[in-house]
């Protein structure tokens, strides 16, 4: 943490005010992520934010308990609960390195024979999909599962609306999926880690919902009732390929902006790790050009900005 001991008490009421004011002045920039067309009528200048600390402590500002889509934030669950079930062998089938490409390209899979760069854009996503379904017999179901226990809302679930908007719309996910299953990278039919990659992320959950989710990576791979779901050495392993990976290709600015391990959706909310300290969520639907959302960026920025804490 920069200029701030770990035992330092943060007063978190003030900080969510601040970066919401942040936030808010943000207002009208970007875009809601309309090539999905269930996402394009979302109310674009919502806003939401909350806290979950290691200690227990929970606090939230504006939207923060509104359901919406989390989209690619699902992948950062699927990737958790794939290296739970098969530790380091979900490596040997997706790289840990940033692509410098929009998240559904599909240039680098075939100089690269089918191996997506990074879990975390769509190629990557589907393969650790592919490994969660044949891990678990459900890949979608237990990521719903596990959002569900760790947050405490048995109501969180896909909305089979956007899914289904999903499928309709997904010809490029499907020709990475193909191109992958065509270097023998997928081990189950595409049909089956399609739908379960689009249930996944048609996922709805609050930001309350994600922070509480999210906090084992605060608490070092430590679930809320205190087991671990996975060992410290892979906590801080997901949390560098969330710094390097997790914003697109826009990861090197979240970096230098917030500092701090971090996973973003087109569904405009953005899930970010205080190591030791804390997990943070910021939502607001309205997109810049690398898919990220201005407002919950802007207002992580500022958290960070005025608390001194990042990983640097």
């Amino acid at each position: 943490m920069n200029d701030m001991p770990a035992g330092e008490t943060l007063d978190y009421r003030l900080l969510l005010d601040a970066a919401t004011a942040a936030a808010r002045a943000t207002s009208g920039q970007g875009h809601v992520a309309d090539y999905i067309p269930a996402l394009a009528t979302v109310e674009p200048d919502a806003f939401g934010m909350a806290v979950a600390t290691v200690d227990g402590e929970l606090y939230g500002i504006g939207d923060w308990e509104r359901p919406f889509s989390v989209q690619s934030v699902s992948k950062l669950f699927t990737l958790a609960l794939a290296m739970a079930h098969g530790g380091d062998t979900v490596w040997r089938g997706v790289g840990r390195e940033p692509s410098g490409n929009p998240f559904n390209s599909l240039v680098q899979l075939e100089s690269e024979h089918g191996i997506p760069r990074n879990p975390f854009i769509n190629a990557g996503a589907l393969v650790v999909t592919d490994r969660l379904q044949t891990m678990t017999g459900d890949a979608a179901g237990a990521v719903r599962a596990f959002l569900r226990r760790e947050s405490g809302n048995p109501l969180i679930d896909t909305d089979p609306v956007v899914a289904a908007s999903e499928a309709d719309h997904g010809h490029r996910n499907a020709a990475l999926a193909h191109f992958i299953a065509s270097h023998g990278n997928l081990e189950n039919p595409v049909e089956t880690v399609l739908d379960h990659y689009y249930a996944h992320c048609a996922v709805s959950a609050s930001c309350r919902d994600l922070v509480l989710a999210g906090s084992f990576l605060a608490r070092y791979g430590v679930r809320a009732d205190g087991t671990r779901l996975m060992s410290r050495s892979e906590a801080k392993r997901v949390n560098a390929v969330l710094l390097t990976c997790g914003t697109y290709d826009a990861a090197g600015e979240f970096a230098f902006r917030v500092g701090l391990p971090g996973k973003s959706g087109v569904g405009g909310g953005v899930l970010a790790i205080l190591p030791g300290r804390a997990a943070v969520c910021a939502w607001g639907p309205r997109l810049d050009q690398a898919g990220n959302s201005v407002a919950a960026v802007t207002a992580l920025d500022t958290l960070t900005t005025l608390s001194g804490c990042s990983i640097f």
